[in-house]
């Protein structure tokens, strides 16, 4: 039962921070984003979520203001529960519920029931920490503030304003505090550097290097994550980076610039071009969770061979499978032990047709998930090694506990019986990879130190990674509709189970195409149905496409002249 003061705060507090007529906030992957000038009523109401939030599970929770990707002027909050991920959805309804309530006295209602609900003592004797985090963008600070208040309205919890950071960055804090290890940023840059030094200097001797070029180019897109590189790369030896679009030469945040615009323009970002023809190129997006390769292919018109999180996936995968493999080799030793390994692939429907193929035909087990990446990250986390990526670079690798205890022995073992053997080796090696990954979340950061070590172990330049196999052309089209809940999917959104019929027209047209592939896709934010296809040609990729885009206009103009 809330105390009478907390009740009184919650009223007072709240009633500073009204919410804006004619405004509806959802709680999503992105957390909350919208124009930054209006959010402050939801990010008050955020503040007060991640202090119920730290209450109920009593560990420290993250709060980050930031709108990734989005322009400039755009901004957001998300929360980030104890292990570092997303806030469980299974608060969701309530974090909506609470941005959305018109009045103090609504919100207070809903406070109190929920914390009754939920077994969360509002007593006025509880206790709650909530790390607070910002990107760069200029509403971030005063948004940052206001989250406090939402925090502090909160009898017993307590904000702690960890600066300006890359969402991983706080993400990575808030896993490595509830796990009692250092989780400073400081720490962060550490334990980052150290891991990476460790890969380098496992690199076999007869590994070619000629093809690999000592340096990367980044782009920054002009945010947080150039700021963060340019001090990371200080610690860093081995690796000769250059941070372009880092903000600070008046580049504006995520304006021709950034992982996104790469991903999905297939152009150089701004700040690069004809000089960087062949050159090793990378980008990160606005708060650096999304991390994309590149190369610029032509002067004239900055176009780019695009490495996107597909090919990233498949470049971790190779390597991680090659280290279990090395593990597992009978080196003719006395006594031979294998150390079993579930390494598993996952992906949404997204994910380019030739690297789900190419992925199985290594042997891999491949699997889907809806869109979004707390599907992704939550199947991932079924395995001992669970590696996940969108094409938008967004992705990670998961270890489970169990298997990083069971590696952590095995290699202390090989190191009295076979120490700097290949597979000791190994074994130190995927240790290494699981502290140079940021196990919580998507970091462009750590991925792109991990990228630059397995290419320099595999001796790849970037033309090499590009050819590991050639993705199928593909369109994707938006179909505005009257009510996006009109269509239902099922099997990872890859089959239309309403409006009964759909599908198999769907893949009447879709077998007209060699390697034909097309899904549709309801959005989870807007009334528009998504509309994706593949097929062996770019001319058969957009006719699939458009042929479906005329399927769903009659499906859904049928089905609503009936309801």
């Amino acid at each position: 039962m809330a105390s009478e003061k907390q009740r009184s705060l919650l009223l007072e507090s709240t009633s500073r921070f009204p919410i804006p007529p004619g405004v509806r906030f959802s709680y999503g992957t992105a957390g909350f984003r919208s124009d930054g000038l209006i959010l402050g009523s939801t990010v008050f109401r955020a503040g007060v979520l991640a202090a119920l939030r730290s209450i109920k599970t009593g560990h420290a929770i993250g709060l980050m203001i930031t709108a990734s990707h989005n322009p400039i002027f755009d901004n957001g909050v998300k929360i980030a529960d104890p292990d570092g991920g997303m806030l469980t959805q299974k608060w969701e309804p309530f974090a909506d519920a609470l941005a959305n309530a018109p009045d103090p006295q609504h919100l207070l209602d809903l406070v109190v029931q929920f914390a009754e609900e939920e077994n969360i003592p509002l007593c006025g004797t509880q206790s709650a920490e909530v790390l607070l985090g910002r990107d760069t963008r200029p509403t971030g600070e005063s948004l940052l503030e206001t989250a406090k208040q939402g925090i502090n309205a909160i009898i017993g919890a307590v904000a702690v304003d960890m600066g300006i950071l890359t969402t991983p960055q706080l993400h990575w804090i808030v896993r490595s505090r509830n796990k009692g290890t250092k989780a400073s940023e400081f720490d962060y840059y550490a334990q980052l550097s150290k891991s990476f030094r460790c890969l380098i200097d496992l690199i076999p001797e007869n590994i070619v290097k000629s093809e690999v070029d000592p340096k990367v180019l980044v782009d920054g897109a002009n945010g947080v994550g150039g700021e963060k590189l340019e001090e990371l790369k200080k610690m860093l030896k081995g690796l000769d980076i250059e941070v372009r679009n880092s903000g600070k030469k008046g580049g504006v945040l995520n304006d021709g610039v950034g992982a996104d615009y790469v991903q999905k323009e297939k152009v150089a970002p701004s700040s690069f071009g004809s000089i960087d023809m062949g050159l090793r190129c990378a980008s990160l997006d606005g708060d650096a969770d999304r991390l994309v390769y590149f190369h610029v292919l032509s002067a004239s018109d900055n176009s780019i061979d695009l490495i996107d999180g597909d090919k990233i996936l498949s470049l971790f995968a190779v390597f991680i499978k090659e280290q279990l493999s090395i593990l597992n080799r009978n080196e003719n030793d006395d006594v031979f032990n294998s150390l079993p390994a579930r390494l598993g692939i996952v992906q949404t429907a997204y994910a380019n047709g030739a690297s789900t193929d190419y992925l199985k035909q290594m042997g891999l087990e491949v699997v889907f998930t809806p869109t979004g990446v707390k599907y992704l990250h939550k199947k991932a986390a079924e395995y001992d090694i669970g590696i996940y990526f969108e094409a938008n670079g967004h992705g990670t690798i998961i270890f489970s506990e169990e298997f990083l205890s069971l590696l952590h022995a095995r290699s202390d073992e090989l190191s009295v019986s076979m120490a700097g053997s290949e597979r000791h080796k190994a074994a130190v090696r995927l240790l290494a990879v699981s502290q140079l990954i940021n196990q919580a979340v998507g970091d462009a950061l750590s991925g792109l130190l991990l990228v630059e070590a397995v290419l320099s172990y595999m001796g790849w330049s970037i033309v090499r990674w590009s050819q590991l196999y050639a993705d199928l052309p593909s369109r994707q089209l938006k179909v505005k509709v009257a009510d996006r809940n009109a269509v239902v999917t099922a099997n990872a959104e890859t089959e239309v189970v309403q409006p009964v019929g759909l599908q198999k027209l769907i893949d009447t047209e879709t077998a007209k195409y060699p390697r034909g592939r097309c899904f549709i896709r309801p959005s989870g934010t807007e009334d528009i149905v998504r509309v994706y296809a593949e097929a062996s040609t770019q001319e058969a990729a957009d006719r699939l496409a458009n042929s479906v885009m005329q399927l769903v206009y009659q499906f859904l103009d049928f089905t609503n002249s009936h309801v």
